[in-house]
C-alpha cells in the first residue's frame, strides 16, 4: 500500500468533526489514472489526492468511482498541507491562503461539478431528511438565521459509491455562496464549519480548518 496522509477538512470550532481526506504526497509513486483510481477505491474516502509537483501545488483528485477536476475540501486540505500559494488542478489554478486557524481557497464556481441546491424551510426539515437514491448529487440547506449569514446544510453524492453523505462539500458551499451573493457560515454534516465569501471578478473563497489525523 502506498503511504499516504488522512487529514480532517472544515473541522468545527473545537477540532472535531471534518471530512476526511486521503493525500499521496509523492504522486509519482502512483503514475497511472487507473492504479489513481483504484487506490482511490480502495482507502474509501470522498475524495484521495494525488501530489505530482508539490512545490509548484500540482495535484489530482479522485473520488472511489471518479476523477474531478476541482473539488473544495481536497484542496483546502492539501492548500494547509502543502503551504503553497495556489494548487494547479485540470480545473483550473486555485489561489491559496492561510489565516490563523483557518485554510482558504479562490475559486470560481464553473470549475465546481454540477449540483442540485435544494432549499427546505427550517434547519430541524435539513436534519431529519433521510439519504435519498442513488441518482442525482443533492446539497440540501436551510437558512438558520438569514441575517447573519449562517446556514445548516447535508450533501447527498448519489453516487452510489459507499459515500451516502458527504460530511463537508467545499465545492457545493462556493455554489451557494455564487448563488447567493454573500458571505456564509456553514454548518454541514455532524458538526463541520465553512466559511465562504463572494470575491471580486465572480471569484468565491472558501476556508475552514484542518487537522491531520494521521
Amino acid at each position: 500500500m502506498t503511504d499516504y496522509d488522512v487529514l480532517r477538512v472544515f473541522c468545527g470550532p473545537r477540532g472535531g468533526y471534518g471530512n476526511e481526506l486521503g493525500v499521496v504526497r509523492d504522486g509519482s509513486r502512483v503514475p497511472d489514472r487507473d492504479d489513481r483510481q483504484e487506490l482511490a477505491a480502495k482507502l474509501g474516502f470522498s475524495e484521495t489526492v494525488f501530489v505530482d509537483d508539490p512545490e509548484r501545488g500540482v495535484i489530482d483528485i479522485f473520488t472511489p468511482t471518479l476523477r474531478l477536476p476541482f473539488a473544495g475540501h481536497p484542496c483546502v486540505g492539501v492548500a494547509w498541507l502543502l503551504d503553497v500559494p495556489e494548487l494547479v488542478t485540470p480545473g483550473g489554478t486555485v489561489g491559496t491562503r492561510l489565516d490563523g486557524e483557518f485554510t482558504w481557497i479562490e475559486a470560481r464556481p464553473e470549475w465546481a461539478p454540477p449540483r442540485t441546491l435544494r432549499q427546505y424551510a427550517t434547519a430541524a426539515e435539513v436534519d431529519d431528511l433521510p439519504v435519498p437514491p442513488p441518482g442525482e448529487w443533492i446539497y440540501a440547506w436551510s437558512w438558520e438565521d438569514e441575517a447573519a449569514g449562517r446556514i445548516r446544510a447535508r450533501a447527498f453524492p448519489g453516487r452510489d459509491d459507499g459515500i451516502e453523505e458527504d460530511e463537508a462539500t467545499g465545492a457545493a458551499a462556493l455554489l451557494l455562496t455564487a448563488r447567493l451573493g454573500r458571505a456564509l457560515n456553514i454548518t454541514q454534516g455532524t458538526g463541520s464549519q465553512l466559511l465562504t465569501a463572494p470575491q471580486p471578478g465572480g471569484w468565491v473563497e472558501v476556508g475552514g480548518r484542518v487537522v491531520l489525523e494521521r
